[in-house]
């Protein structure tokens, strides 16, 4: 059995990177922060913390941390879940998504659960590769992503898949390539990426052209709706989602750049087997509208 106070002591360090602001914390001495961790290491048989500014986990410091945080999800949701019916206070509940789902699909899956239930709402979001470590290293409730396999405790949904367009401005397209789109001709043509971990245009250059990253010019727009609205602008080219270009392609203020190079990127609904009653309205708000805005062209 760990040693609360021990573990509190850790996660504060942990939390803060500094003894002293732990100890400002915890309102205890910093020396009483170091004994309880050194306690702690010396149960554990393991170094958790390396000593300075700031202070640093070990690999096994950090398993520590994220069995410490899944635990304090844990306990916060059984302690709000007794206390719900006779308190007036809200629940709250942490969610991982993509920055895509989060700018098309996603506000509206959680209305009704949000009008229903007293949740008090924290949504954390990165690109979908990333969201599942948030729920694996305890940071969430449950979280989007295109990893399809659950991790021991919890449940993995196939939601549906977003569609991806490679899209400009016929301007654009015009200005840059005129009627042939040419390698020669992409090494000096501007595109979007959203983040360093976006590797949709740059996997696509890659296999059609041969182009590695680096050998274009790149902007980061890491905002879906400034993504979007920077293609708009003329200002570059990318992948966008086609929940949001659907109307632009209709109209033609945005094409297709090149044709058979839609992108389809699975996308799972991860969450704990034990639920509360308010996080079992979340789940059913985003099944019911993942259904309804998602394609359904994978079978899971």
């Amino acid at each position: 059995m760990l040693d609360h106070k021990q573990c509190e002591a850790f996660y504060a360090v942990a939390e803060t990177g500094s003894f002293e602001l732990a100890s400002k914390q915890l309102f205890i001495t910093s020396s009483a922060v170091t004994l309880r961790i050194q306690a702690l290491e010396k149960a554990l048989g393991q170094l958790l913390l390396i000593r300075g500014r700031p202070c640093i986990l070990t690999k096994e410091g950090q398993e520590v941390l994220h069995f410490l945080q899944h635990t304090k999800l844990l306990e916060n949701s059984l302690l709000q879940s007794l206390g719900r019916k006779s308190s007036n206070r809200f629940f709250k509940i942490s969610i991982a998504a993509n920055a895509d789902s989060l700018a098309t699909w996603l506000l509206p899956a959680l209305k009704e659960a949000l009008s229903k239930e007293k949740i008090a709402l924290e949504l954390k979001f990165d690109y979908q590769v990333q969201t599942y470590d948030l729920l694996e290293s305890g940071a969430v409730n449950a979280s989007l992503s295109i990893e399809s396999v659950s991790m021991k405790g919890c449940h993995a949904v196939y939601l549906g898949s977003m569609s991806y367009v490679l899209v400009a401005t016929p301007s654009f397209k015009k200005k840059w390539f005129g009627q042939t789109i040419r390698r020669e001709l992409l090494c000096n043509t501007p595109v979007i990426v959203f983040n360093d971990k976006d590797h949709m245009q740059s996997d696509m250059l890659l296999n059609l052209y041969g182009l590695p990253p680096n050998s274009y010019p790149t902007h980061f727009i890491p905002s879906s709706h400034d993504f979007v609205q920077a293609i708009e602008l003329g200002i570059g080219y990318g992948y966008a989602p086609l929940l949001m270009v659907a109307n632009q392609l209709e109209n033609g203020s945005l094409i297709e750049l090149i044709p058979d190079t839609r992108k389809e990127v699975a996308l799972f609904w991860h969450y704990w087997e034990k639920q509360s009653q308010p996080m079992q309205q979340i789940t059913e708000g985003i099944l019911k509208h993942a259904r309804k805005y998602l394609s359904q062209i994978n079978s899971h």
